[in-house]
């Protein structure tokens, strides 16, 4: 930080939140269209002060939700939402439209246990017309939306609003490739708020962004078609004079030959440029793309300069931002993970790192500055993810790929096809798997022991502690067959780690308790509650660690020793690892009294993982209730 930013205020805000006095007046979109147009930007300041405010005292999303004020003011001021509809993509960048459709006071319990979602969410509101956290969806849906609305005769328009990265994915450009030939009234933005894919904006693009959007150059244009295009060379050349013409002052043409009319770059923050344009596209037929560039944090200093360390934040104050957390607290799995990445790397060459677009999020920040050459971030692209690693794996490099539990399913057929019928060593390090909290039922890793373990070849692992899990990606990665390795969010127990690393006896389980009567099969993190409760019940518990191959030989062993067997894991029960000790017993002719513990069948909403732990039954008094009941006393 040079001098003079050193001197500026820490991203004190202008504006004072506890005023609002027009903000508090707009409780629907209706509310915000009956505004006169030159009260649009005191609403835009008060909604910014109102977005810092709410998210620096319950946590959430912030900077991307910052860059895209404006943008939502002008979306619900032109369009009659909720009938027509808009489709948020990466659904972190809502929190202004959340608020403008009535959920303002609910943002006091953003992201908390029966609060509102930090996500749009369909049963949550009518405004959200799609639920989207995972992202690439939205061009799709509306696509959907606006068929949907044509084939039932109704006058509506399906708007996706599509940033963050979200455009790197194939699921975009396979539904704009779908959306180019069939001639729908669609419109897509994208919000591109890195300054990715165009310089920055002026006045010239503003001018042609109006002029594009414009029904003159509609009118020109169909009229040049209808006339040139009955004289196919003189049409071509036409054609190629506008692109010409365009590429001079825009930054692509690409978009165009899926058969959208592209319109733009425009600023994002100024309304003076969204509202015509917005009010223009609103007039036009067909496939209309709109290129906004706007900026991740904007109008709060602090999350401007560093949008990266704002994007997802904890409490904090406004006027002095995020103060560094303190040190010598219990490590992370994913901080456990970027200490083993880039040791295993110092120890062998052929090792790569590959994250889609998670570098921060799944521990690989030291990794990518040691290991630049070998660090591999392929944006928001799970499933080339995926069969890039097979492809290194092919040549003799061994790929580590980085991704959470949720995301990997977006990559299951790459996952069986690309790498688990070619046997290829590739490690899948499972960061999020289990209940991750505020971010919900669509972030949560529930379903990766049930759709890892039926798949040949592939071994699957689950710590239970912080040195286990580094002894564990150590153990996969001296394998030559695909590995995952899969831990939850945040700290474990407090086991200390232990530098030296040494491979685990594979399909080995460890009677970590001898008991009588019960036993409990813990995997993963359920084997610290399943101890607590073993205490109280006088119960055998074993850590599984593996869940494929799966310790058959002590299974069984444990089966016959016990009058109930007790399976726990934080994972969906059907199908499961607890599904995996039975269809072991079956196998063997033994039919002993089997408890299975986990994910109930339903999503568990968002809140603070042990508050929802503990309603599920997933932890020491559930644990014994549960034993208890199927007991019988």
């Amino acid at each position: 930080m040079n001098s003079e930013r050193a001197h500026e205020p820490k991203g004190k805000q202008e504006y004072d939140p506890a005023m609002y006095e027009l903000l508090k007046t707009v409780n629907s979109p209706a509310e915000l269209r009956a505004l006169e147009r030159r009260q649009l930007a005191q609403l835009a300041e008060e909604l910014r002060a109102y977005i810092i405010e709410s998210v620096s005292q319950t946590g959430g999303h912030l900077s991307s939700n910052l860059g895209t004020v404006e943008l939502t003011v002008a979306l619900h001021y032109v369009f009659d939402t909720p009938n027509d509809r808009l489709v948020w993509d990466v659904g972190h960048q809502t929190y202004a439209h959340k608020i403008l459709t009535g959920r303002r006071d609910g943002m006091a319990r953003l992201r908390m246990h029966g609060g509102i979602s930090g996500f749009p969410r369909r049963a949550e509101s009518q405004y959200d017309t799609f639920g989207t956290a995972h992202s690439s969806t939205s061009i799709s849906a509306a696509l959907g939306m606006a068929q949907a609305a044509r084939l039932r005769g109704e006058n509506r328009r399906a708007i996706a609003i599509i940033g963050d990265g979200a455009m790197s994915a194939g699921m975009a450009f396979e539904a704009m490739n779908n959306a180019g030939v069939m001639d729908t009234d669609l419109l897509v933005i994208l919000n591109d708020n890195d300054m990715s894919i165009s310089r920055p904006v002026g006045g010239l693009n503003k001018y042609l962004a109006r002029l594009l959007s414009g029904g003159l150059y509609g009118a020109a244009r169909k009229a040049s078609e209808a006339v040139l295009g009955k004289v196919p060379p003189l049409w071509e050349l036409a054609k190629r004079v506008e692109e010409h013409a365009k590429g001079m002052a825009l930054p692509s043409t690409m978009f165009e030959e899926f058969g959208f009319n592209y319109i733009g770059p425009i600023d994002g923050h100024d309304l003076d440029s969204l509202i015509p344009t917005l009010k223009n596209i609103s007039e036009l037929k067909g496939p209309q793309f709109l290129h906004v560039v706007t900026k991740k944090g904007q109008g709060y200093k602090l999350a401007e300069a560093d949008p990266v360390l704002y994007h997802g934040v904890s409490k904090f104050k406004p006027d002095a931002g995020i103060v560094g957390g303190k040190s010598g607290g219990k490590p992370s799995y994913t901080q456990v993970f970027g200490d083993w990445l880039c040791d295993m790397a110092a120890l062998d060459a052929r090792l790569v790192g590959i994250t889609p677009a998670m570098c921060e999020g799944s521990g690989m920040v030291r990794f990518a500055k040691e290991y630049p050459e070998r660090y591999f971030d392929v944006g928001i692209a799970e499933q080339h993810a995926v069969t890039f690693a097979a492809g290194l794996a092919c040549d003799g490099v061994k790929p580590v790929v980085a991704i959470y539990s949720t995301f990997l399913q977006r990559a299951y057929d790459q996952l069986i096809h690309d790498v688990a019928i070619q046997n290829l060593p590739v490690v899948f390090a499972l960061d999020r798997a289990g209940l991750v909290g505020a971010d919900g039922a669509t972030h949560n890793g529930a379903f990766d022991y049930a759709y890892l373990r039926c798949i040949p070849n592939l071994t699957v692992m689950a710590p239970s502690d912080e040195n286990e899990c580094r002894q564990m990606l150590y153990t996969a990665f001296q394998l030559d067959t695909p590995t995952a390795v899969r831990y939850p969010r945040g700290a474990g127990p407090g086991v200390g780690v232990q530098k030296k690393m040494q491979a685990l006896p594979l399909a080995k389980a460890e009677l970590r308790r001898q008991g009588a009567g019960v036993a409990i099969l813990a995997f993963g993190s359920m084997l610290k509650p399943a101890l607590e409760a073993a205490e109280e019940l006088n119960a055998t518990v074993v850590n599984m660690r593996f869940v494929k191959p799966l310790d058959e030989d002590l299974v069984r062993q444990i089966a016959q020793e016990h009058e109930l067997l007790v399976t726990v894991e934080e994972g969906a029960v059907m199908g499961g690892a607890g599904s995996a000790v039975a269809e072991c017993l079956a196998a063997a002719g033994l039919a002993p009294r089997l408890l299975h513990l986990g994910l109930p069948d339903r999503f568990v909403d968002h809140g603070d993982s042990a508050v929802l732990l503990a309603e599920i039954g997933l932890d020491k008094p559930g644990l014994i209730a549960a034993i208890r009941a199927r007991l019988g006393g």
